[in-house]
């Protein structure tokens, strides 16, 4: 029976998918991403390289960890908001929320380093960026009674996730306070954004 990699020293095998990202994040900021292999990721949390694999499909999606739990937080915190709020306060306040780390706020910090600065990270953000853009859509379109498709839902997602993108690299790159950040963005773009424009359907045009 082959025996399983030792863990680092001091350091209890981990083997939920937190633990595990959260100990592939602190190799990729140590050791430089391209430099670290799934192999050390598993020797450094005390598992095996396909226990790995059995929580996240490849490399990048170590450096997103429990994304999809976040996700259905920040569904929640969307859905939790008062419906007479106009849509672009409720965002607003889901976006603030999903970003309020408390003292973990160096993890989310370390990870979104990664993923603003490391090009093949870069890449593949861009289906996270659009799961993440979706579930604003989706509760766009329902305080406003149209289909997430249309051009209202589409454009507040795209509104917050450039709003959020803009406070990560500016909090990356030089420091300060990312809720404040966040909070300032939304100042600058939701005076546009009545909810009678967002229920507004577009005429599309024959082709």
């Amino acid at each position: 029976m082959v025996e399983p990699p030792a863990a680092v020293r001091g350091r209890p095998p981990s083997t939920t998918r937190g633990a595990i990202a959260d100990v592939a994040i602190e190799l990729f900021v140590r050791d430089g991403f391209e430099s670290t292999t799934v192999d050390a990721v598993a020797r450094a949390a005390g598992i095996r390289r396909r226990t790995v694999f059995r929580y996240f499909p490849s490399k990048n999606d170590l450096v997103w960890g429990e994304f999809s739990l976040h996700l259905d937080r920040f569904r929640l915190a969307l859905e939790a908001t008062p419906r007479d709020l106009p849509v672009m306060v409720c965002v607003r306040a889901a976006v603030l929320e999903f970003n309020d780390w408390g003292a973990d706020e160096d993890v989310l910090r370390a990870r979104m380093t990664l993923i603003t600065t490391v090009p093949a990270l870069q890449a593949h953000s861009t289906l996270r960026y659009a799961e993440w853009r979706r579930v604003v859509a989706e509760f766009t379109a329902a305080r406003v009674g149209v289909d997430p498709d249309d051009h209202g839902p589409e454009t507040v997602g795209h509104i917050a996730l450039g709003i959020a993108l803009a406070a990560y690299r500016c909090w990356v790159d030089a420091g300060g306070e990312l809720l404040a950040l966040i909070d300032r963005g939304f100042a600058l773009a939701s005076a546009g954004c009545a909810d009678e424009m967002l229920g507004a359907r577009v005429f599309r045009g024959s082709r």
